[in-house]
């Protein structure tokens, strides 16, 4: 599957971002949008729980593949660059302007995701376990 997205009936009332929970990088990446979601718009589930896999199955996606990034919004799955650049435009201001990529074609654009993706835990190390919110933002984590 592309960097596109997939479509499945039904929406979640908030968007939903699907990361690997034991990723360093990744672990960082959804702190530096939870502090940046200033309306508390996304709600955030790793791939590796109950819910993450649950999501990513209803997607079509396989949950064991934590090479990607993942964003449900309005019953459609956008993976890798296609997701996070829709996660950047959503939390406004100069980061909405990263949006602007989006006319790069997928192929390209996923070309590097997937080039940084494989260097992730090498540059940037991983945990044993998937990280556990702090009890101020745990309301927005589907861990169930």
């Amino acid at each position: 599957m592309s960097g596109g997205m997939t479509s499945r009936p039904g929406t979640d009332p908030h968007p939903i971002v699907l990361f690997d929970g034991v990723c360093n990088f990744c672990n960082r990446s959804v702190n530096f949008v939870i502090k940046r979601d200033k309306r508390r718009y996304f709600r955030f589930a790793p791939l590796q729980t109950a819910k993450g896999g649950e999501i990513a199955r209803r997607h079509g996606i396989d949950p064991e593949q934590l090479d990607t990034f993942v964003l449900v919004e309005n019953g459609r799955a956008y993976r890798k660059s296609g997701g996070a650049l829709r996660v950047a435009r959503r939390l406004g201001g100069l980061y909405a302007l990263a949006y602007g990529l989006i006319a790069i074609p997928p192929f390209m654009r996923d070309f590097f995701y997937d080039w940084f993706a494989r260097r992730r835990y090498r540059w940037f190390g991983k945990k044993d376990e998937c990280m556990v919110p702090t009890s101020e933002v745990r309301e927005r984590f589907l861990m169930d």
